[in-house]
């Protein structure tokens, strides 16, 4: 990449938390955060916000008459986005874009609009404002007073890392010098999961992790659902409180076999891999925070993947979707959080199911994310 692109700061809120330092302390213990939670009539494996974490949603949403109608999708964005605006110090003075996305976008409201639909024939005024994909990106602008561009789009579960891509692509056009992007994901609700069961692909696990993500033994599929939002801050130049650097950046989709499913060896991740490194050595990836969604096909194809293009040599492998679940849309910028953190304490994160030796070192990770169908990116971050 001929111009710099700092990230500068970074907020999330996830089954682990909302606080950077509780958050690392999580990642640190071997235990996951998924649990069991009652949804409809039935109990299943979910990731859901810790109660402090939801209390500081629930105060945010009543602390506006206009923000009680709206999508925790949205509030969780306006949350973090708060968050990340402090960390760095930007004000309304200062023109930034936003581009915060989501796979499923306001599920939770949409399905409560739709019964009622169904049962009065009716509609709320309120349900068509509240439910488009844009609401998100333009309440947050609305919530820090903004003046650049607002976008939200969806491409499935690589969407955050593919608003990453817009910002950097807006940024190297010389439209504006800085940027908040991410992902937001609150799909937590009876349909979206019944979606997922219907796949075939939930967890049905009954021991201490529900999400056997990038378990290479398992024997069924073990995918678990996340709530959360995560955004980061992008800005242009060298950056004296800059977190990390977008080294490299990679992106593919492939021709589809089937409506969810990507090739035995992952022709697309293999493409976005080889393009976020183009120019770096393989040799100096320290490691890979891969998107490993806990289903046998998925985990498998991103690894032969990863083989294809490292050889035996490959990095340090890991993934956080069996201790936060897969929040979808969100998913991409939690796993580049990750990756900031291990760079930044210079400590890997294990996985508990795939024995491996740690690295001596940490200055290279690279981030993936892909969404139905083989929409993948890659992103190669250093400190």
């Amino acid at each position: 990449m001929n111009q710099k692109i700092a990230i500068t700061a970074i907020a999330s809120i996830s089954a682990l938390g909302n606080k950077q330092n509780l958050i690392w302390k999580e990642y640190l213990n071997s235990k996951t955060a998924i649990s069991k939670k009652q949804l409809g009539t039935k109990e299943i494996w979910t990731a859901t916000l810790p109660v402090e974490t939801s209390l500081a949603i629930n105060e945010l949403q009543e602390s506006d008459s206009k923000y009680r109608n709206l999508d925790k999708s949205v509030l969780y964005a306006i949350y973090v986005s708060r968050q990340v605006i402090q960390k760095v110090g930007w004000t309304n003075k200062d023109i930034f874009g936003i581009n915060i996305g989501s796979s499923r976008g306001a599920t939770e409201l949409f399905e409560k609009y739709h019964t009622e639909f169904i049962k009065t024939n009716k509609v709320s005024t309120l349900a068509s404002p509240t439910t488009t994909l844009g609401n998100i990106s333009s309440w947050v602008a609305n919530d820090l007073q903004s003046s650049g561009p607002e976008i939200s789009h969806s491409i499935t579960c690589s969407t955050s890392l593919h608003a990453l891509l817009n910002g950097v692509a807006w940024m190297k056009a010389g439209m504006v010098n800085k940027f908040i992007v991410g992902g937001s994901e609150a799909s937590l609700t009876p349909f979206t999961i019944a979606q997922m069961q219907a796949l075939n692909i939930y967890s049905k696990q009954e021991d201490d992790y529900p999400c056997k993500a990038f378990d290479l033994n398992k024997k069924e599929n073990t995918m678990v659902l996340g709530e959360g939002a995560s955004v980061i801050t992008l800005e242009a130049g060298n950056v004296i409180n800059a977190l990390a650097y977008i080294e490299g950046m990679g992106y593919a989709t492939e021709i589809l076999e089937h409506n969810i499913s990507i090739s035995t060896e992952a022709d697309c991740f293999q493409k976005s891999m080889k393009m976020a490194l183009q120019n770096t050595p393989l040799e100096e990836v320290d490691a890979i925070v891969m998107h490993a969604p806990g289903t046998i096909k998925g985990d498998l194809s991103e690894f032969n993947a990863i083989k294809k293009v490292f050889g035996n040599q490959f990095p340090f492998l890991t993934t956080n979707k069996w201790k936060l679940g897969h929040s979808f849309g969100a998913s991409g910028i939690l796993s580049l959080e990750l990756g900031l953190l291990m760079i930044q304490n210079q400590e890997a994160i294990s996985i508990p199911f795939y024995q491996q030796e740690k690295p001596k070192k940490i200055h290279k990770v690279l981030i993936n994310a892909v969404g139905f169908g083989g929409n993948a990116v890659s992103i190669l971050i250093s400190n």
